[in-house]
């Protein structure tokens, strides 16, 4: 009887200890996202870590439902993808306050990664934001200027960030690069 209430408390034990460390690594992942597009779905890990204002900005957005019905509004092949502000028929959504450049983090604007949409203004970025079709270095901080704050990274789904970076595009409200058919968001979720 000893050694078998021995042998549970150590099963117990080994258990809880198990629980614990998958604990603290599953607190220690970053946050993930996923972007529902009327092209596919696309899975995006974020980095509070290297850019926490940024990634506290762009959640709040995603929390508040910000970007559904949005639309991909400007796509230029083999350079980027951009979205989160404009809906299908052009109307401008109203955005929170801009936020600081945090472009000098040590990411780059590599194939696959997010990076804040700002204007010429360093610290203007509110809610638009692109993803990098390739490796584009001269939107890295220092590389001609303050540079493009990036924030995460397309974990699943970069086939469906290429077949939206090759779709057709023409002038459309007055802005270039906007696509002929409407590429929606439909929802971008916390996973």
């Amino acid at each position: 009887m000893k050694k078998e209430k021995k042998k549970i408390i150590i099963t117990l034990i080994s258990i809880s200890i198990i629980c614990l460390i998958i604990g603290l690594v599953m607190a220690n992942q970053n946050p993930q996202v996923k972007i529902e597009t009327s092209m596919g779905n696309i899975i995006v890990e974020l980095y509070p870590d290297k850019s926490p204002v940024t990634v506290e900005n762009f959640l709040k957005y995603v929390d508040n439902d910000f970007y559904s019905n949005t639309v991909f509004h400007r796509i230029i092949e083999d350079f980027m993808i951009q979205c989160g502000g404009f809906q299908s028929n052009g109307t401008e959504k109203t955005t929170l306050a801009p936020i600081v450049l945090e472009s000098k983090n040590g990411l780059k604007n590599e194939k696959g990664t997010l990076a804040m949409a700002r204007t010429t203004v360093e610290n203007s970025a509110t809610s638009q934001f692109f993803i990098n079709l390739q490796d584009n270095e001269f939107l890295n901080y220092g590389y001609r200027d303050a540079g493009y704050a990036v924030f995460g990274k397309v974990v699943k789904g970069l086939d469906v960030v290429e077949k939206i970076g090759s779709a057709k595009t023409t002038v459309k409200y007055r802005m270039e690069d906007w696509p002929v058919e409407d590429i929606v968001i439909k929802s971008i979720k916390r996973i």
